[in-house]
């Protein structure tokens, strides 16, 4: 027994196997515009500077 085909996360319609998991390029560009535009967000706190500093620079302080 076969799963149903799931559809394009950003317009329902089906997806190609040539743009999986979406159904175009068009589709695949929205999505990684949300990306670089902040449109999606992971929960949690924001991050301090100093913690990001850290990470870039490995815990290593001048």
């Amino acid at each position: 027994m076969t799963k149903p085909a799931k559809p394009c996360p950003i317009c329902k319609k089906a997806r190609r196997e040539e743009f999986s998991p979406f159904c175009s390029s068009r589709c695949r560009d929205r999505d990684l515009s949300q990306w670089f535009g902040d449109g999606y967000s992971v929960p949690g706190r924001q991050a301090l500077p100093e913690e990001i500093a850290a990470e870039v620079t490995g815990g290593m302080e001048d």
